[in-house]
């Protein structure tokens, strides 16, 4: 075995070990944005900086809840002190005011866990 070769067969283990590890968040992103343009497209964009009734929800997965300036958050969400990240999200599109007592949103949860599976893999993609 030449130089330097375990090392790298290493590696590769350790990627592949780590790409096991990732979460279930599986999501098919393609049906996540079906799911947008019925369930979140009314309030919310996916365009950066783009408000509408909602704030925009452009690279959402893993930043920090009421982040965006210029947009009034409710006092809940802006002490909540979420992340949101994947598993975050999917509990916060369930049930909103589950999560934000006192929250801003109108909506009332979305149930079908497949459906907000793709939609958490659509929202990750966007970017």
């Amino acid at each position: 075995m030449r130089r330097g070769a375990a090392p790298r067969v290493g590696l590769v283990a350790l990627l592949l070990g780590l790409r096991a590890a990732a979460p279930a968040f599986a999501g098919d992103a393609a049906a996540g944005a079906k799911v947008f343009a019925t369930e979140c497209a009314e309030c919310h964009s996916v365009r950066e900086g783009k408000d509408k009734k909602g704030p925009s929800l452009f690279a959402i997965v893993g930043a920090k809840a009421a982040r965006r300036e210029g947009f009034a958050y409710s006092a809940a969400l802006s002490s909540a002190g979420i992340t949101w990240t994947p598993e975050v999200l999917s509990n916060y599109i369930e049930a909103p005011k589950k999560l934000v007592p006192g929250g801003k949103m109108k909506y009332d949860g979305l149930a079908d866990a497949r459906q907000r599976e793709d939609l958490v893999a659509y929202l990750a993609s966007v970017r």
